[in-house]
């Protein structure tokens, strides 16, 4: 039971650190979809960190971006061997693609753009990754097969659909803690191995199709935030 202002005894609401805890758990807290849980994030930030710590989780904060969120410790930040609690999810090819095509895009906005927010509607994101598919397409089932990638990348939490809209979205900037400059440099350079050998095999590259190359973002124990529809916390991209 905790204590109200007041000094009495107060409701069985848990106390801000269980909270706070409970929500990184869920996936990443955002300064502009967890107003009251920001402010005390910023005031029990060290409490979260050494509550997280024995488990073997570190607690990452952007206060420019607002936005925190847990990753598993890496190698080299503890002499103990944690069992791992964030769980790591094999992405498609398309998947991976379109995640790296959104990441440029942030950095060509941030770069030419003195806007914050980078929004992008359906049909831009289709475009983004219209340049790969085939000419032949057949465009009702090439949208449909994006959908699937875009409803996935939702559910890593960096696309956020905007609220009353079926078709806008907020690429979030959460984005750069995971896809650097190096894994871009990396997938790029599948990328092109991949589209060399589609062009010697003349081989079916609609995005239905895709091959499973291994990369792989970890996702947060539990499949839910209030920030991005049915989200889940990202951690590494390798």
């Amino acid at each position: 039971m905790s204590m109200a202002s007041d000094g009495t005894l107060g409701s069985n609401r848990p106390d801000e650190l269980s909270l706070l805890v409970i929500q990184l758990f869920k996936g990443p807290l955002y300064r502009d979809s967890h107003e009251k849980l920001w402010e005390p994030l910023t005031r029990q930030r060290r409490r979260v960190a050494d509550h997280v710590a024995v488990l073997g989780l570190r607690l990452e904060v952007d206060e420019t971006d607002g936005y925190a969120f847990l990753r598993s410790l890496r190698d080299g930040e503890s002499d103990i061997e944690y069992p791992r609690l964030i769980a790591r999810h094999t992405l498609s090819f398309t998947t991976s693609l379109l995640i790296a095509l959104l990441r440029k895009r942030l950095l060509e906005f941030d770069t030419s753009s003195s806007e914050v927010r980078l929004i992008l509607s359906r049909d831009q994101i289709l475009d983004l990754v219209r340049v790969y598919a085939p000419a032949n397409q057949d465009d009702v089932k090439f949208g449909r097969e994006i959908d699937r990638h875009i409803k996935r990348i939702e559910e890593l939490g960096f696309l956020h659909r905007l609220r009353g809209s079926n078709d806008q979205y907020e690429v979030r900037r959460i984005i750069r803690a995971f896809v650097d400059a190096q894994w871009l440099g990396e997938f790029d350079q599948r990328l092109r191995a991949y589209l060399d050998d589609v062009v010697g095999a003349d081989a079916d590259t609609s995005p239905g199709g895709d091959p499973d190359t291994g990369d792989d973002l970890a996702t947060s124990a539990a499949p839910d935030t209030s920030a991005a529809p049915a989200a889940t916390g990202a951690e590494d991209a390798t």
